[in-house]
Order: C-alpha cells, then structure tokens, then sequence
C-alpha cells in the first residue's frame, strides 16, 4: 500500500512513517506542503494519504479540497493540533475520512488507519 505523508515539519513526517512502519506498512511518499502533495496524487498511485493541517504554500484542508476532485474516494487522514469540535467538523466537510490529534500513540493511528481503511 502507497501511503503519502504530508507534513511541512520533516521530524513529524518521520514520526509518522516510523509509526506506520511499526504497523507493518513499507511503502511512503513525502510531501513537506500541500502543493507537493497535490502533485503526487495526480500522478495516482496513492492508496492512503495522512497529512497535517497547518502548512504553508497549501494548508492540509485546501489540499483535502482539491485531492477530492482528483480521487474522491482516497481514503485520507487528517494529522491536527486543531482539537474544537468546529474543527474537526471543518476538517471531515472538506473530505478528511477521520482525524488524529497530536501528539498521538501507536494505538491510535493503528485504530484511526483501521477504521479508514476497512
């Protein structure tokens, strides 16, 4: 499975790989901005993308908005700081299937790529 990881800070895309590692995945692609991200999802190829919120060049609910139109039915996970229930509503109007809050275990991005993906 292709997962791309879109994070601007690269210790948190590493964190986050590492993690999906430890779930048995192998296979990544890196973005540090939304734009780059875009990029990689219409050259296709992408099974799951999990992507930050906050960013620049292209916020993680701008990217959301746009990798819809290219592939509506990619499954994505939103990676956010951004906790208030208005928030995560915002988030899953954009097209996020589900949202993990930081900082976050094994457990929970086990449980949250799980739900996502079955």
């Amino acid at each position: 499975m292709k997962i791309l990881v879109v994070d601007d800070s690269g210790t948190m895309r590493r964190i986050i790989i590492r993690t999906l590692t430890d779930m048995g995945y192998s296979d990544f692609i890196e973005a540090e901005n939304g734009q780059v991200a875009l990029n990689a999802v219409e050259k296709g190829g992408i099974e799951l993308i999990i992507t930050d919120w906050n960013m620049p060049i292209m916020s993680g609910l701008e990217f959301v908005t746009q990798a819809r139109v290219i592939e509506p039915d990619l499954p994505i996970l939103m990676v956010t700081t951004n906790a208030s229930n208005q928030d995560v509503i915002q988030a899953l109007k954009a097209g996020v299937n589900n949202y993990v809050i930081k900082p976050f275990t094994l457990d929970t991005m086990r449980e949250k790529v799980s739900a996502i993906l079955s």
